[in-house]
């Protein structure tokens, strides 16, 4: 709390000029269907991380916090506490009126509703793979024919899973919150080896218009930004989970200190090295590991990205919620392929305006975004899978160039 706050506290009802001082660290509110919270001290122990619960900061979350939580009533409990007053003008943008309608609609076409038989038979294709993984090895030996085509049956299984675990991660399986989570905790550590660290892209590459004149006027030069175009498709997509999420998977537990984690992680390495170090012997189990998880990395990176790089990124600038989600993605055609391949992530606008709808509805809703879209005069585009893929090297390349010009502007001129 900031100078004064023990008399900020005792007010009812406060503006938003005078919510909006309160974005600080050590001094954050944020507005919740017309109720102001100080969430100072609990965004650090909010489960999904303080950066996603402080972006909002001297906002308003309504849109953003009804997203991510499927158990409202459950979730204000923990707000009641944090309640400090309410809002003087709750008057809304149509834009965001617009928006409630639509997700009242969606709930009342049953469309946060899961199919159990969905996601049990996407799991089930996801065990046959692995098992078809390893019978090539059993039954057809260990040469090379049979070690390559168990790779590559095994690198599917684990793209697979990454997206099963997506959805257990954003609480769109299970009505049960406790349920999605120690779900997403047997994917992310037993049937498959991974966490989701925090990407620091700038390391990488910069995207958008605004971040390369951003990190050319820090006069970072980790990398010949101007040149990504070209080093990406080498090095990002298949060394991410290889190189660089090790790294990080296994720094993440070691300075969290997070014991339970690494017990399941060793669970996975023992029934992976059971079966394998037997057949292959230790040092091909190595290659094994390393090449299905260059195949899983190539995977999630060029899906990943095909809609979000080509897209304008940029900061907020507190848009409303549908405007913030559409200027960062796009959509990609559906077809039986791309729903498969892209784990239903072709669907990423739709995705990211209802996180925790399951993914098997998205394209139900898809139709009524793009009216809204339409109504408010905002783009809805969607792509080919091949376009999409094309469009991320286009993108990096222009990004590159501004970041070059920028670069000595500043500091070569």
């Amino acid at each position: 709390m900031g100078k004064g706050g023990k008399q900020e506290q005792q007010k009812a009802v406060y503006t938003w000029d005078e919510i909006a001082k309160h974005d600080k660290r050590e001094d954050r509110w944020m507005v919740i269907q017309g109720e102001v919270y100080n969430i100072t001290n609990w965004a650090n122990k909010h489960p999904g991380g303080s950066k996603v619960i402080s972006h909002y900061a001297g906002q308003d979350a309504t849109d953003a916090f009804q997203a991510f939580h499927n158990d409202l009533a459950s979730v204000k409990k923990y707000l009641k506490p944090l309640h400090v007053g309410s809002v003087k003008d709750t008057q809304t943008r149509t834009i965001d009126e617009d928006f409630r309608k639509l997700r009242s609609t969606a709930e009342q076409m049953g469309l946060f509703k899961p199919s159990y038989s969905y996601f049990g038979i996407y799991l089930g294709h996801i065990m046959v793979l692995e098992v078809l993984a390893a019978l090539t090895l059993i039954y057809f030996g260990v040469g090379w024919a049979p070690f390559l085509i168990s790779i590559a049956l095994y690198g599917t299984s684990q793209a697979q899973t990454a997206w099963l675990q997506h959805d257990f991660g954003h609480l769109s399986v299970f009505s049960s919150t406790r349920l999605n989570h120690v779900l997403h905790y047997f994917t992310m550590g037993f049937l498959k080896l991974d966490k989701d660290p925090d990407v620091r892209v700038e390391q990488l590459f910069v995207v958008g218009e605004v971040m390369p004149v951003e990190v050319a006027k820090s006069g970072k030069k980790s990398f010949p930004y101007n040149q990504q175009h070209k080093y990406f498709p080498f090095f990002i997509p298949p060394l991410l989970f290889p190189l660089y999420f090790q790294f990080m998977l296994f720094r993440h537990v070691y300075t969290r200190k997070l014991w339970l984690d690494v017990i399941i992680m060793g669970s996975y390495f023992f029934r992976f090295c059971f079966f394998l170090v037997p057949l292959v012997g230790w040092g091909w189990t190595f290659f094994y590991y390393e090449a299905f998880r260059i195949i899983e990395s190539t995977w999630f990176v060029w899906v990943a990205q095909s809609n979000h790089i080509p897209m304008n990124i940029d900061h907020d600038d507190q848009k409303p919620w549908l405007k913030l989600q559409m200027a960062a993605t796009c959509d990609v055609e559906k077809t039986f392929f791309n729903d498969w391949f892209t784990g239903h992530l072709n669907f990423q606008i739709e995705h990211h305006l209802f996180p925790t709808m399951p993914r098997h509805n998205l394209y139900k809703i898809q139709p009524l975004v793009q009216s809204l879209c339409k109504k408010h005069g905002i783009p809805h585009e969607v792509k080919s899978l091949y376009q999409s893929f094309v469009d991320i090297i286009k993108s990096l390349k222009h990004s590159g160039e501004i970041w070059s010009a920028a670069y000595h502007q500043y500091h070569l001129s």
